[in-house]
């Protein structure tokens, strides 16, 4: 499993901070397998999406992606024991896949929501943890293929949860309720409709005490905690991983 590398660094606008390089080595298969034209003159730019981040206890949790203008290469999880000081990886990455948004119902116990891009958004999954998110479990959505994206999703016990299911293209709306009685290994359809749907208990962006935001000035995703207007910087990622050739 890899591992993220600490370097500290003082960013120009930023306050102090753990600036975290994610590792990216662009094995010759991968090039091969995801269609990459890559050469000398023409590198493919491997670049870094971060798109939510949460607390279980004093495990900080991040999700994301490494893609390319092209495609999208692997899933990403990250997570931090000291504060953010150091990070590690505590899924494997999935290939051609996504992670987005996390949700825990007590400290050990959370979830994960994510999708396979291929180029389309297909085979919605959820990472299931009952552990404080040290170690992490896939269960797809459905056992048949399935095209779209999860969302929202919510639990409101160990066991109860509800996700809406987006299988919408371009401009129309098309949204699939589901709910799951056995803490997201099952799920029931409940409703199709071709309005927006919204979950109760979902929070809402101002109600979590951890957020991700790009910094385009700096080439970077910085993690903050706080709420309101009072956000603090804990740590920065660099947007650009990797040069392919």
């Amino acid at each position: 499993m890899k591992v993220a590398v600490l370097l500290l660094s003082c960013v120009v606008g930023l306050n102090a901070q753990a600036a975290v390089p994610v590792a990216y080595d662009c094995p010759p298969s991968d090039i091969e397998q995801f269609g990459l034209n890559c050469s000398e003159h023409e590198p493919c730019q491997v670049l870094l999406e971060l798109t939510s981040a949460d607390a279980a206890g004093n495990r900080i949790l991040v999700t994301g992606n490494l893609h390319t203008r092209e495609a999208t290469l692997y899933s990403l999880l990250l997570a931090s024991d000291d504060g953010g000081l150091t990070w590690q990886e505590p899924a494997a990455r999935l290939r051609n896949a996504a992670l987005e948004q996390i949700e825990f119902w007590d400290p050990q116990t959370g979830w994960i929501s994510g999708e396979s891009i291929d180029p389309l958004a297909r085979n919605p999954f959820l990472l299931l943890t009952v552990d404080g998110g040290r170690t992490w479990r896939q269960k797809l959505l459905l056992e048949d293929e399935k095209f779209g994206t999860i969302a929202q999703f919510h639990f409101d016990s160990k066991s109860s949860g509800e996700l809406i299911l987006d299988t919408g293209q371009g401009k129309r709306v098309r949204q699939e309720l589901y709910s799951s009685m056995t803490g997201g290994e099952s799920w029931e359809l409940k409703e199709v409709s071709n309005k927006p749907l919204r979950l109760k208990g979902v929070r809402a962006p101002n109600q979590t005490r951890w957020r991700v935001r790009a910094d385009a000035p700096h080439g970077a995703y910085v993690l903050e905690r706080g709420g309101g207007r009072n956000w603090e910087s804990v740590a920065s990622f660099p947007i650009h991983v990797a040069d392919c050739h």
